[in-house]
């Protein structure tokens, strides 16, 4: 299903993401890119990479690092190509296609793993998370950026509005499937809590597991270690 979904609403992809986050994803994915920690090896992988734009923007910042995007719809893996093209950051940058629960890589093979606004979309959210601390070495960190729902009564409902209502009126108006918009919208304000993620995160094995609430409360970046 998801699979499908994604498939469908590549073309609006950035569009779509633009207006779940009020236009704020574009400074989220560069607060995310700005924690980030390498070591001599330099490698980056982002995982549901989408159409390319985390790891278009850890390139951008750090020019000697090596990305790798991976992701399970094809559509997306083709957008993301033409637009590290178009940016002529490819000698940096490489997707691949795969499944986030069974990533193809060994252990320890990158510094940092990140993924934004995917995980949300994944049911075995505690396997992804435990492949993604697989794959990054002792002492690497485990990235995850997401839309959550709002701690605060009021500005919860108001964005509930926004997501069931005005969002999907919108999804009518620039999409062929406007039922797709309604699976994000809820997806978000399905996701758990910021203190029930960053549980989840300690139970995949990761260590002092961070948080920072960004933009009223309607994203959060958690950080985790792999233990050395």
């Amino acid at each position: 299903m998801v699979k499908d979904i994604f498939g469908t609403v590549t073309g609006k992809y950035d569009f779509l993401n633009h207006f779940l986050s009020l236009r704020r994803d574009i400074a989220w994915r560069r607060f995310t890119v700005r924690q980030m920690r390498f070591f001599e090896t330099n490698r980056f992988l982002d995982v549901a990479c989408g159409t390319g734009d985390l790891a278009i923007a850890a390139a951008s910042v750090y020019s000697h690092v090596h990305v790798t995007g991976i992701d399970f719809v094809k559509e997306m893996i083709g957008q993301a190509c033409r637009k590290v093209e178009k940016r002529q950051l490819s000698q940096n940058i490489r997707f691949i296609k795969g499944d986030a629960l069974h990533l193809p890589f060994g252990a320890s093979s990158f510094d940092v793993a990140g993924i934004a606004f995917g995980i949300r979309n994944i049911p075995d959210k505690m396997q992804a998370l435990r492949e993604m601390a697989r794959v990054v070495a002792p002492g690497g960190q485990v990235m995850v950026l997401e839309m959550i729902p709002p701690r605060h009564t009021l500005f919860r409902g108001i964005y509930r509005i926004y997501l069931r209502k005005i969002l999907p009126w919108l999804a009518r108006l620039f999409s062929s499937n406007p039922s797709a918009y309604h699976y994000l919208a809820d997806s978000i304000m399905n996701f758990p809590t910021k203190d029930i993620f960053s549980a989840l995160m300690e139970g995949a094995g990761l260590i002092k597991v961070k948080t920072y609430v960004l933009t009223m409360g309607i994203t959060c970046l958690f950080v985790g270690i792999k233990a050395k």
